[in-house]
């Protein structure tokens, strides 16, 4: 099979394109023909080796596959050959990735692709939107009727926040960067947009918009804004927090405690198969209505997996702004849900 692979942690320019022996299927492994991949911050990551990861070289890049089943495993249950499938949590935690016209995964981490849905949309949406509900559901525990912000709404895991968000019955302020961001933002359905790019006013339109502070804060920059967050957060507040491994921000403590604001950072590869499976379930429903589309920058081909990661590495960690929406890798032929 073709595949996009490194043999020793670098740069972009280690990933090679190239010829890999086919996967074999374990008992409980699914053996998917690969439509369509996703290109996630931590992608780069891994490939860099600043996020240390058991690697077996080659190593196959990737996180997200949206695809179908050719083969399963002697004691898998759930899945056929034939069925359209979607997944994320590969290449990570000693797992090969999914940038290659096949991959082995563990049904575990599989889902049934809802009729209609196309697979790179399916594939732009599984990481990022896995990450949202776990940190709106699972932590957050965001109700209908409040009021949550966005800081980087139209981002990969922002435009996820904010749509799921709508879809649990709150009212959504986000900030993008540029006028055709916020544009994008609107569309998606945020109920106020803001320019964070001023602070000033931002924080004046936050306070017009909910008088009382925001209910739940919901960070996507690498370098956490503290001393905003806990301006915006009403009394009991949550803040969430999913990025910025090294950062060492300060942080307010006499306004956080006094506020009784609550903060949770998480990691959504450490989340259970089984948490993960039910975030997939109301996705899929999501998926299914049409209610969440995480927006696509560019479909590129297997061919150009290094570029996509050089973009991506200059939109995360360089803050080019250059993105405006998910990267997406397509592996193998179109198909039909395309």
């Amino acid at each position: 099979m073709k595949a996009a692979f490194i043999r020793q942690t670098g740069g972009p320019e280690s990933i090679i394109v190239g010829e890999l022996p086919d996967p074999v299927p374990g008992p409980r492994e699914v053996l998917v023909a690969v439509k369509a991949c996703a290109v996630n911050p931590i992608d780069t990551y891994v490939r860099a080796g600043t996020v240390a990861m058991p690697l077996s070289f080659p190593f196959i890049v990737g996180c997200d596959l949206a695809g179908e089943v050719v083969a399963v495993g002697n004691d898998v249950d759930r899945l056929c050959p034939g069925m359209r499938v979607w997944g994320s949590n590969q290449g990570l935690l000693g797992r090969q990735g999914t940038c290659a016209e096949l991959a082995a995964v563990d049904e575990r981490w599989l889902y049934p692709t809802p009729d209609g849905v196309r697979d790179r949309d399916a594939a732009a949406a599984a990481l990022v939107s896995i990450t949202a509900h776990l940190g709106l559901v699972d932590h957050a525990r965001l109700m209908q009727g409040e009021t949550i912000f966005v800081n980087g709404g139209s981002g990969g895991v922002g435009t996820a926040v904010l749509q799921i968000a709508k879809a649990l019955g709150a009212r959504v302020i986000a900030s993008a960067g540029t006028e055709q961001k916020r544009e994008m933002v609107k569309r998606l359905g945020a109920d106020v947009v803001v320019d964070y790019h001023d602070s000033v006013a931002m924080l004046a339109a936050v306070r017009a918009a909910a008088p009382e502070g925001v209910d739940v804060y919901w960070e996507t920059i690498r370098e956490p804004a503290f001393d905003q967050a806990v301006e915006m957060l009403g009394d009991g507040g949550r803040m969430v927090i999913m990025a910025g491994r090294d950062a060492r921000p300060a942080f307010p403590v006499g306004p956080f405690y006094v506020k009784q604001c609550r903060l949770f950072g998480f990691v959504m590869f450490k989340a259970s198969c089984h948490t993960q499976a039910a975030a997939a379930a109301d996705i899929n429903r999501w998926l299914a209505a049409g209610a969440l589309r995480v927006p696509i920058d560019r479909v590129l081909p297997l061919e150009a997996t290094a570029e996509a990661h050089a973009l991506q590495e200059a939109s995360t960690i360089h803050r080019t702004g250059g993105l405006t929406g998910k990267l997406v890798i397509e592996c193998g032929s179109a198909s039909a849900a395309e």
